[in-house]
């Protein structure tokens, strides 16, 4: 199955480059591309393409008005978008993640980081880039703004630890041979651990795990 993917930037060289890493790739294809918010929503609204990778700073609407417009609270069908951020842009960063965002990469993270979380986020295995996740994520701690918030029933010990690993960005293939389980009963728990706390996606976990200090 071939990923389709659309590219939203304001600038057309980093589109170019966006467009020749993700298409260089086996089952990654580039649908559409956008210049700024309101076409990335337009565009996205049109042709519903699997993943949408957005930069953070376009103009007429910005990355984190995207995201929500295409996968926030309350959309139906919503849409799988990753942010592309950068080290200095920590409040679009959360914005985006309250705004449903399924990932995140930095512009600089390189080819191969950037099609596996297109390929994460189409998976619904959401994809951080590491320096992102602990960098960001764990000034979340203890904040008690944003996703924390008591789980609805309380986590077993073996879903603690899925928190955890998920919290500090690790994928599922990863999470299992962590912890000696198979990759169908980690996907279980992390379905168990959405339920518990209400939460949409992956990045909300690990968004929940550093805003209770769950993460040693």
């Amino acid at each position: 199955m071939t990923i389709r993917v659309l590219l939203a930037d304001d600038q057309a060289m980093v589109r170019a480059s966006l467009r020749i890493i993700l298409e260089d790739e086996p089952g990654i294809s580039v649908v559409a591309e956008a210049a700024d918010g309101e076409e990335a929503v337009a565009l996205a609204r049109e042709l519903r393409p699997d993943v949408c990778l957005v930069d953070v700073q376009m103009p007429r609407l910005d990355g984190v008005a995207v995201t929500r417009a295409l996968a926030g609270p309350g959309v139906p069908d919503p849409l799988r978008v990753v942010v592309v951020t950068t080290f200095d842009l920590d409040a679009y960063v959360h914005g985006a993640l309250r705004g449903g965002a399924a990932g995140f990469v930095l512009k600089d993270a390189g080819p191969a980081l950037l099609a596996e979380a297109v390929r994460a986020a189409h998976a619904g295995d959401a994809l951080i880039s590491p320096s992102v996740t602990l960098r960001l994520l764990s000034r979340l701690a203890g904040t008690g703004d944003g996703v924390g918030r008591r789980p609805v029933r309380a986590l077993s010990e073996r879903e603690a630890e899925v928190v955890r690993a998920v919290a500090r960005g690790r994928t599922n293939q990863e999470i299992a041979a962590e912890l000696s389980i198979s990759l169908s009963t980690v996907k279980g728990h992390v379905a168990g651990v959405l339920a518990k706390l209400g939460a949409r996606n992956r990045v909300e976990i690990a968004a929940w795990a550093w805003e209770n200090r769950a993460v040693p």
